[in-house]
């Protein structure tokens, strides 16, 4: 599977932005769509997840603020990010994880400036 990452910038706190990441190949592989982000000098971490039942996840410091969706048409999972603050800057990837092994799209960079 190749996944290609889109939707990056910059952005003013307070603002949205909304990734999209498209996904290509073994698609009926995939169990679980992610995204990941990591920020300067920091380890990547989870942000949301989507199973392909619609389960979602996120972690607690985007809940509310968050929204990840998944498109079966289009092969697409998009990050609908609202109330930006600077600590949601970072690189943003998205990730698949399929049976027996998983794919990383490229990264996208999101900076929220204050």
């Amino acid at each position: 599977v190749q996944l290609q990452a889109s939707g990056g910038g910059l952005v003013q706190a307070g603002g949205s932005l909304r990734l999209s990441c498209k996904a290509w190949g073994s698609i009926n592989n995939i169990n679980l769509l992610e995204w990941h982000r990591q920020a300067p000098g920091k380890q990547r971490e989870l942000v949301a997840s989507i199973t392909m039942g619609g389960r979602t996840n996120y972690r607690d410091s985007v809940k509310g603020r968050f929204i990840i969706s998944r498109d079966t048409a289009n092969n697409t999972v998009d990050l609908q990010m609202n109330s930006l603050i600077p600590e949601d800057t970072g690189v943003y990837y998205c990730h698949a994880v399929l049976i027996g092994s998983d794919s990383w799209g490229q990264g996208t960079l999101v900076t929220v400036s204050s």
